[in-house]
């Protein structure tokens, strides 16, 4: 009688589990890797006109939304382009808005514009003049050092 043990052929049972995760273990890399990609991309940086090309993200490479007061004087309307400059900490910023801002837009008030900064100008797709009380509440400090850099 021979007793010794018989080899045991591999299992294709291990294999075709393998493969299955394998598959799946990619596919959640590729998924976090593409909604990674889409939620970075997708972000606006706050800024102030002062922090344009200094701090990182408020620069020409990605969208901004951009703090500063309208200056006297700068108020144009070419066609349906409003141009404007807006100033914060002794920096300016040229903006061309396409449309009407609307609302209580005018000079000498804080506003947000957003949109990518072309050749030193920021072109605007939106422009925001009054804050929400949520945003005041939060962000008293911002608000008053852009009413101090308002015109008198």
């Amino acid at each position: 009688m021979d007793l010794t043990p018989r080899p045991t052929p591999e299992s294709p049972k291990r294999k075709r589990r393998f493969v299955p995760a394998v598959i799946a273990g990619l596919a959640v890399v590729a998924g976090v890797v593409i909604i990674g990609f889409f939620l970075t991309s997708s972000i606006d940086y706050y800024c102030n006109v002062d922090e344009i090309g200094v701090r990182d993200g408020c620069d020409d490479t990605r969208r901004v939304r951009v703090q500063g007061t309208v200056d006297e004087g700068s108020l144009e309307s070419r066609g349906s382009i409003t141009t404007f400059v807006m100033s914060f900490n002794g920096a300016s910023l040229p903006v061309d808005y396409e449309g009407e801002p609307g609302g209580i837009f005018q000079e000498c008030i804080p506003v947000v514009a957003h949109g990518r900064i072309v050749d030193g100008v920021l072109v605007a797709t939106r422009i925001e003049v009054k804050h929400s009380n949520e945003y005041e509440a939060e962000n008293a400090e911002r608000i008053t050092e852009a009413e101090k850099s308002a015109c008198s």
